[in-house]
């Protein structure tokens, strides 16, 4: 019964993952934590730091470590099937369809508001990631302006900026 529970849930989680990478974070939170208590709340925010670290889908890297944890190999593989599976018969039908529609001025409208909402729900989950409290801190405001602005304003590459950071971090030892 729980294979079938983590197909349910990552099956769900990719077919409601629009926008990319962290837009699916509250669904998984939602499933994962409240519901079938897979993770703790801290645990998921835990696992959310590390799955930063390596590269790839994020939504993949929950999924192995969310499958594994509760059905060891066999939930890995299952959870990460159902997750991608989803958005491949998605992408399929939604091919075909916008072909024929994409410029109806109501599918237009439909996409434009679906980005607005998946940039709040980005940002809502980057507070909770970070924590308002950590935001007061005037070290960390000058960190998000400095790597904001780097990453807005000059052609230095994301990973670059990622890994500078790690290194400041670890010789300043926050």
């Amino acid at each position: 019964m729980v294979l079938f529970d983590l197909f349910l849930v990552f099956f769900r989680i990719g077919l409601f993952a629009i926008g990319g990478a962290y837009s699916f974070l509250p669904l998984i939170e939602k499933d994962v934590v409240e519901r079938y208590h897979w993770l703790t709340r801290e645990e998921f925010l835990e696992v959310l730091g590390i799955v930063k670290i390596f590269p790839g889908a994020i939504s993949v890297k929950f999924a192995t470590y969310t499958g594994n944890k509760v059905a060891g190999i066999s939930g890995a593989i299952i959870a990460n099937i159902a997750n991608l599976l989803s958005p491949v018969i998605l992408v399929l039908v939604a091919t075909y369809f916008y072909n024929q529609y994409k410029d109806l001025p109501s599918i237009k409208g439909a996409f434009s508001t679906i980005q607005v909402v998946i940039f709040a729900m980005i940002v809502a989950v980057a507070f909770q990631t970070v924590g308002v409290t950590n935001l007061m801190n005037w070290k960390n405001v000058v960190l998000i302006i400095i790597a904001f602005g780097l990453f807005m304003f000059t052609k230095i590459h994301p990973a670059l900026i990622i890994v500078g950071a790690g290194f400041l971090g670890a010789l300043v030892c926050r």
